[in-house]
């Protein structure tokens, strides 16, 4: 497989609105994160991945979109992005922004002009269908509503919506619609960005057969349906091989071998891909699944494509307390997930946040979190007569608003995040979990993340190395090695609270890096170590 710039770099995800707020209206804003570049710069991180800031009614914060080439107020101003990007690509630092084009908002002026008549030449960007014997067509859900169908009494039909009813899905079969598209991201990518996250990207195309499904709550139906490789070999044939641009692909329901269509580089569709098996299927940590994921995935992609490593996101509760220990072992466990992804097949992604081990939360009420897709999952739950506390209780470990706190920097009000009310509740933990303190420790989750990241930048076999899983029936300690030519990494790492036997012979002289004083053959709880040595042939 050939090397480029984008195998070889870490991103650094930036949730903007829960960043860094600069003209007091409670949100983060692009300015903030202007302000903000040194630091992920001096972290080592080389991509910034921006989340939506297009105009948008804030229905599901910024993935509900009313103008493709307008900047949000709460964001600030396209001169604000502008500035922004210059000052990223001064200091060596990409910039990535969403691409969010299964869907638009209802508000958008397409939408708008497709409700006017069923003869509006927008109709069609639209998907919409007659009740079937007065009822909606089918039973399919969508991911934020118990039916994807919503009815438009004007017209007497219904809309389809993957996602909120304010999110109506567009028709990729409408070629004037993905022409469209095709010029929005070369506004974008002209003015100087590095590439996009493809947001649902394999939702696009829609399945023909609109019988009902057996189980509407495996919304793998709405996913990786005919003609949607079609639709990205166009994008990339009419945009991006244009472009020195990388692109990663947000597929859900994909197997290895159905991931391994999108991203191999003869079918010249996507660089890479954000799969979900590991947050979907593994809702606390399960050690031998995991690493089952890991090697089936390096054994599809071998050769062929490019995998992404991440445990958290703007979507999935902070690693620190849905994989490790978020108490007693904060900052070993923070260290030793951060050890895992950045060492694995593929590119790292950081989570703002997670550098310095920030924690989920677990508000005391529904009415504290803004998560569109638990609420109205807490809404619906209720309704049918289940105990609202239980209910609660029961969403609250998966609830998106864990990794959504504001970024805490440092123990001051609001944990320097606003000098008013944010717009959503800070970390209670913000006092002595923030930036400034994790930087004034040698030995800080932030430090460590530095060299973990300049480790992998100074091997390639960590990049590009060969993968084999040492300990694959181990329920504890995951050891795996990483070898290309002459050299050879072995990383070993026990995912518990206990002390554990180290299950390899290997010279502690040999460390390159650990998390954790150690160098007797005992590992401690949540220790990572990395050993370097050189491949005997």
């Amino acid at each position: 497989m050939k090397r480029t710039w984008w195998k070889e770099a870490v991103v650094y995800q930036v949730y903007w609105r829960s960043f860094l707020d600069t003209n007091g209206d409670g949100y983060g804003d692009l300015e903030g994160v202007r302000r903000k570049l040194p630091y992920i710069k001096e972290l080592g991180a080389d991509v910034v991945w921006l989340n939506p800031f297009y105009v948008s009614p804030d229905k599901d914060n910024g993935y509900d979109i009313a103008d493709y080439y307008r900047v949000m107020d709460k964001a600030g101003t396209m001169e604000d992005f502008e500035r922004l990007l210059e000052e990223a690509h001064a200091i060596g630092l990409k910039v990535i922004l969403d691409l969010v084009v299964n869907h638009t908002s209802d508000q958008h002026p397409w939408f708008l002009e497709a409700k006017t008549s069923i003869d509006s030449p927008k109709r069609d960007y639209y998907i919409w269908h007659d009740p079937i014997n007065n009822k909606v067509p089918n039973n399919w859900r969508s991911y934020f509503a118990p039916s994807c169908w919503e009815y438009e009494e004007k017209s007497k039909q219904y809309y389809y919506h993957s996602f909120a009813v304010e999110q109506p899905d567009l028709n990729w079969e409408n070629e004037d619609l993905r022409n469209e598209i095709y010029t929005m991201m070369r506004f974008w990518l002209d003015k100087g960005i590095d590439g996009f996250r493809m947001d649902v990207i394999n939702l696009l195309a829609k399945r023909k057969d609109l019988s009902d499904v057996e189980n509407p709550y495996d919304l793998s139906y709405l996913a990786n349906n005919p003609g949607i490789h079609e639709y990205l070999q166009e994008m990339n044939e009419q945009v991006l091989r244009h472009y020195d641009c990388m692109t990663v692909g947000e597929i859900p329901f994909v197997t290895p071998a159905e991931g391994a269509l999108y991203v191999d580089e003869s079918r010249h569709e996507l660089d890479t891909l954000f799969h979900f098996q590991i947050a979907d299927e593994m809702p606390t940590w399960d050690m031998l699944r995991f690493k089952e994921i890991q090697r089936e995935w390096y054994k599809g992609l071998k050769g062929r494509g490019w995998n992404s490593q991440f445990l958290n996101n703007h979507d999935h509760t902070r690693q620190v307390t849905r994989y490790g220990n978020d108490k007693e072992h904060r900052v070993a466990s923070a260290k030793m997930l951060a050890t895992l992804t950045h060492t694995l097949p593929g590119m790292p992604y950081i989570y703002q946040g997670e550098e310095i081990g920030m924690t989920g939360v677990g508000f005391d009420s529904i009415d504290d979190y803004q998560d569109i897709a638990m609420k109205n999952r807490y809404n619906e739950e209720v309704a049918k007569g289940r105990d609202a506390e239980e209910v609660l209780s029961s969403l609250q470990l998966l609830s998106r608003d864990n990794s959504r706190t504001p970024m805490q920097w440092n123990g001051r009000r609001e944990a320097g995040f606003t000098d008013s009310s944010p717009w959503m509740t800070v970390n209670p933990n913000f006092v002595n979990l923030n930036v400034e303190t994790d930087l004034q420790q040698e030995d800080s989750v932030f430090r460590y993340y530095q060299k973990l990241i300049q480790l992998r930048k100074s091997n390639d076999a960590l990049v590009y190395g060969a993968f084999k899983d040492l300990l694959p029936e181990n329920l504890i300690v995951h050891a795996y090695e990483r070898r290309l030519k002459e050299d050879k990494f072995v990383i070993v790492l026990n995912h518990s609270n206990e002390n554990m036997p180290l299950p390899l012979s290997i010279d502690i002289r040999n460390i390159a890096l650990q998390n954790v004083l150690n160098d007797t053959d005992i590992l401690k709880p949540y220790e990572a170590r990395i050993y370097k040595t050189k491949n005997v042939f």
